[in-house]
């Protein structure tokens, strides 16, 4: 079956795009359980624990398991249950690998590491910038009050290895959502099979428009960055494509066709990871026609 893997907005003007964001934003604070999704397995010792707003993956290494993103703060309860639903005990998380730095990907850290112990893991790049300038996390944008920076407990760099129990997994700097975006490959797999992941881990247009960018004292090229990105990321052998909002790889609908197709698996698609990327290319394209 062929799915169109993302659909990234970036193609009305900054001010309507904010104007739509917010409302379904105070919806998710105000009911956070509209937008619950049953926890599922992906494939092998990969699994999905997020919501219909953001996205949060669950890798079972064997020796422990690693969290990419843990989602908004408000919903952190809901992050725990899916994960317990699955059979998994939340003290195991060893590693949460933040894939930016913004709030609604590590709103739950804090709280995973106080309560569980796991170790909190975010780009060199984006850590420092929110150092300097704290307000590039967003948290203005938080309907809550109790929202704050996750700070990791180690920073990742391109080309370093986190590697646990039976997973390896690669990090590649992979910037233009933010400057510090990282995008992460590895290996999902059962007894008897294996197919490669691959998840860049921020690609919405909302922090790349120029107005955007003059705001928070970013460089305008962000737009460039992540046509290169395209390019740097393009010859990676990807056969399941992660996304870091469910629309980014059509995650809701996959799962339904999977429930009504047990014998088919449409997550795993070695032709999806360049699906995706040629259509970051082509609204980056679009997005610069009309002088965002």
């Amino acid at each position: 079956m062929n799915y169109k893997e993302c659909n990234l907005g970036g193609n009305k003007p900054y001010r309507e795009v904010m104007d739509g964001f917010l409302p379904k934003l105070e919806d998710f604070y105000k009911n956070p359980e509209k937008y619950n999704i049953d926890p599922f397995q992906i494939f092998g010792n990969l699994y999905y624990v997020g919501d219909k707003k953001v996205c949060m993956h669950l890798v079972d290494t064997g020796d422990g398991y690693i969290l990419f993103d843990s989602g908004y703060s408000h919903n952190f309860s809901a992050l725990v249950k899916s994960i317990e639903n699955l059979g998994f005990d939340p003290h195991n998380i060893k590693y949460v690998i933040h894939s930016h730095g913004h709030f609604d990907h590590f709103g739950g850290g804090d709280r995973l590491r106080e309560e569980y112990g796991a170790k909190i893991l975010m780009s060199k790049v984006d850590t420092e910038l929110l150092r300097e300038m704290p307000e590039r996390a967003l948290l203005h944008l938080a309907p809550g009050k109790d929202d704050q920076i996750c700070w990791p407990d180690e920073t990742i760099s391109d080309g370093d290895i986190i590697e646990l129990g039976n997973t390896k997994v690669r990090c590649v700097a992979a910037p233009g959502h933010t400057p510090g975006t990282m995008a992460f490959f590895f290996e999902a797999k059962n007894e008897n099979e294996k197919h490669k992941v691959g998840y860049l881990g921020g690609l919405g247009f909302l922090s790349i428009y120029k107005e955007f960018c003059r705001q928070y004292n970013l460089p305008e090229t962000m737009c460039d960055e992540l046509k290169s990105t395209v390019e740097k990321l393009w010859n990676e052998d990807v056969e399941i494509v992660l996304g870091n909002h469910p629309n980014h790889n059509c995650l809701i609908e996959k799962r339904e066709y999977m429930i009504h197709n047990p014998s088919v698996n449409p997550f795993i698609n070695k032709e999806a990871w360049k699906i995706f990327l040629s259509s970051i290319r082509e609204r980056c394209i679009d997005f610069e026609r009309r002088g965002y």
